[in-house]
C-alpha cells in the first residue's frame, strides 16, 4: 500500500469513529425516550445499537472483541469486590458475570 492510500484509510477510520460517536449520542437519546415514553420496543432498539456500537468502535480503535468482553467482566469482578450498590441490593454484576461467562 502506498502513502496516499495509507492515509485515506486513516481518514476513513476517523470518519467512521466520529460517526460511532454521534450514533451512540442518538441511541442515548432514544435510550431516553424509551424510558419517558415507558416503550419496551424503543428501549430495547436503543440498549442493543448501544451495545453494537460499542463493539464496532472498540474495533476501529484497535481492540478486538474477546478483550472488550474481557474487560467488561474485570469491571464487574471489580466493582463486586468493591461492594456496588447495585450488587449488594439486585445482585446484578453477578447475575451478568455469570452470563457472561456461559456465552
Amino acid at each position: 500500500m502506498n502513502r496516499p492510500e495509507k492515509g485515506m484509510q486513516f481518514a476513513k477510520n476517523i470518519k467512521v469513529i466520529d460517526w460511532l460517536k454521534t450514533d451512540m449520542l442518538n441511541q442515548i437519546a432514544n435510550l431516553f425516550k424509551g424510558l419517558y415514553y415507558a416503550n419496551r420496543h424503543i428501549l430495547i432498539d436503543s440498549l442493543s445499537s448501544l451495545i453494537v456500537s460499542t463493539y464496532i468502535l472498540a474495533r476501529r480503535m484497535g481492540l478486538s472483541f474477546r478483550e472488550l468482553d474481557q474487560a467488561i467482566i474485570d469491571k464487574l469482578r471489580e466493582h463486586k469486590n468493591e461492594g456496588h450498590q447495585l450488587e449488594q441490593w439486585y445482585g446484578d454484576l453477578s447475575s451478568l458475570e455469570e452470563y457472561m461467562n456461559k456465552r
